[in-house]
């Protein structure tokens, strides 16, 4: 049972996505515990090691904290964090590119804008 991993990215890097994906949805809250690297490896057949990879990634950015002998902790702050990195990550993958396109067809700013707003108002009508 692999619980939706991709071959495609490594395994590590989307346990703690998964586990970002939890703290967003508000699965695991704050100051909760998290599942072990045991758990994780059972849960999705990986390598304990590899879980610990995705957790301690986690943990470097200070998403998860470790209560020795208990297990790791959602820490305060960690959902607002999380949607800083991605809202950053967004503006790093798609909002530069975008601007640079725009800028080179010479698309004005509020012509961007009416584009960004018809797209919007398209998608809440679906």
């Amino acid at each position: 049972m692999n619980l939706g991993l991709s071959e495609e990215r490594s395994i590590y890097l989307q346990i703690g996505e998964k586990i970002e994906e939890d703290i967003l949805r508000g699965i695991l809250l704050e100051e909760e515990r998290v599942p072990s690297t045991n758990e994780l490896a059972r849960a999705y057949t990986i390598n304990p090691a590899t879980a610990a990879k995705g957790i301690n990634l986690l943990v470097d950015q200070g998403i998860l904290y470790k209560k020795r002998g208990i297990g790791m902790f959602v820490a305060k702050g960690a959902k607002e964090q999380i949607i800083e990195k991605r809202k950053q990550n967004f503006y790093d993958r798609y909002v530069r590119g975008l601007v640079e396109e725009a800028e080179s067809l010479s698309i004005t700013e509020e012509e961007l804008l009416e584009m960004i707003r018809r797209a919007r108002a398209k998608e809440g009508q679906n």
